[in-house]
């Protein structure tokens, strides 16, 4: 999707726009018509600021949420990276084309990036992270967490 910087810098969001997306984030597959009524808005009016939305860069995507155990990836960890300084673009590059990563961030603090991995099982998880993140130009060091257990959290308040 095209995103006009110039117009998300100048957009302010009314509580239409996050009444609309509170809906999307809750439901990205509501149909427009249902997204109009929950709205209080015609079908045409949401149209246009959906449009609008996604013009501003405002929306970005729309997403599906996975089961990851139930579709596979039984294994997850975070895995914070220690880079060397001029190293972080062809870090990026190669975190996007890397199987079984499924987000990365620069950070600031004790840590250079933070990567998300999931995997089939253990045997995988530890392929990526002792022979593929750690053999990557520029990785200093690595420190991983397991995860046990996750939930997502209410997000940000829209309406």
């Amino acid at each position: 999707m095209a995103t006009d910087t110039s117009d998300a810098a100048n957009y302010e969001l009314d509580l239409i726009d996050r009444r609309l997306i509170h809906e999307l984030v809750a439901d990205s597959r509501l149909s427009m018509r249902a997204l109009a009524d929950k709205a209080h808005i015609s079908r045409a009016h949401a149209y246009v600021r959906i449009e609008r939305l996604q013009k501003a860069g405002i929306i970005d995507s729309y997403t599906t949420r996975i089961a990851h155990e139930k579709a596979g990836l039984g294994s997850s960890a975070f895995i914070a990276l220690s880079i060397r300084q001029d190293s972080w673009r062809g870090i990026a590059t190669q975190l996007r084309t890397l199987p079984f990563v499924e987000h990365y961030s620069l950070l600031g603090g004790d840590f250079d990036v933070l990567v998300l991995v999931r995997a089939p099982d253990n045997n995988a998880l530890r392929h990526v992270v002792l022979e593929r993140l750690q053999s990557l130009e520029g990785v200093q060091s690595t420190r991983t967490w397991l995860i046990f257990e996750e939930a997502s959290g209410p997000g940000p308040k829209w309406v």
